[in-house]
């Protein structure tokens, strides 16, 4: 069973486009072209392009691309932010979108929308549901907390050990991290996510990273996963990602 998986985008168009580009290719010396690319979320903040991104989810969906589309934490701040009274994120109220560590303001230039011209927070919540469209409001409402796939489960950030998988909550699955990073036990799936900025693609032997940085300026990765087996995809083909050692 194949599949591919796209780690965090982050306003990345052109990065995200050349991982598709390395999918299209691999899917042609494969000769499939069914297997399911599912996207591990963090489509928006802090990159150049988080509108550009999300109108290219959009029109591939609308072509009858084979994606899955799963939400993270910061495509839920985006899709509070916009809705009457702009809430907070539930998990996080603590955080502001529009925080430079969060990244929510680049997000809303790139649609446009000055941030610093508006005279109060209700004058910019209402200057960013009139630039967002509809569409784009509608992708995030559609967006999945998991997909399972075989012997994989794909979510935002990972799981909470010990509980399970059909009783995973999304604010765990999209913003959990130390528990589920340091728990080494085999979770009956390799957890296939992001969220959490690694080097480069890496294997824990229960769970994959595929979080290269795109929201620090790093690469948009993608990999193929057969099986339990997960390889990089490269200019150059595929590269096993093998366990860590010690994992």
């Amino acid at each position: 069973m194949r599949s591919y998986a796209i780690g965090d985008i982050h306003g990345q168009l052109v990065r995200l486009e050349a991982a598709h580009a390395l999918i299209a290719a691999d899917r042609a010396r494969v000769g499939d072209n069914a297997a399911p690319v599912v996207h591990l979320g963090d489509y928006v903040d802090r990159g150049p392009n988080c509108r550009g991104v999300l109108e290219h989810l959009v029109q591939g969906l609308a072509a009858g691309a084979p994606w899955i589309l799963l939400r993270g934490n910061h495509d839920r701040f985006m899709q509070y932010f916009l809705r009457p009274g702009c809430p907070p994120e539930p998990a996080r109220p603590d955080l502001d979108w529009l925080l430079p560590s969060v990244g929510g303001r680049e997000t809303l230039t790139s649609y446009g929308v000055e941030t610093g011209m508006h005279p109060d927070r209700a004058a910019l919540h209402a200057a960013a549901v009139r630039a967002v469209p509809d569409s784009h409001k509608a992708l995030l409402d559609s967006l999945l907390p998991f997909h399972r796939r075989g012997e994989v489960f794909f979510c935002h950030a990972g799981i909470r050990p010990g509980v399970p998988l059909e009783d995973q909550v999304e604010d765990d699955l999209i913003w959990i991290r130390g528990e589920f990073l340091d728990d080494p036990r085999d979770h009956g799936v390799l957890v296939v996510h992001g969220h959490t900025p690694v080097d480069r693609v890496t294997h824990y032997g229960n769970r994959v990273d595929l979080d290269t940085g795109a929201g620090y300026g790093g690469p948009v990765s993608a990999v193929v996963i057969e099986g339990r087996e997960v390889f990089l995809l490269t200019p150059e083909g595929r590269v096993p990602v093998t366990p860590r050692a010690g994992r």
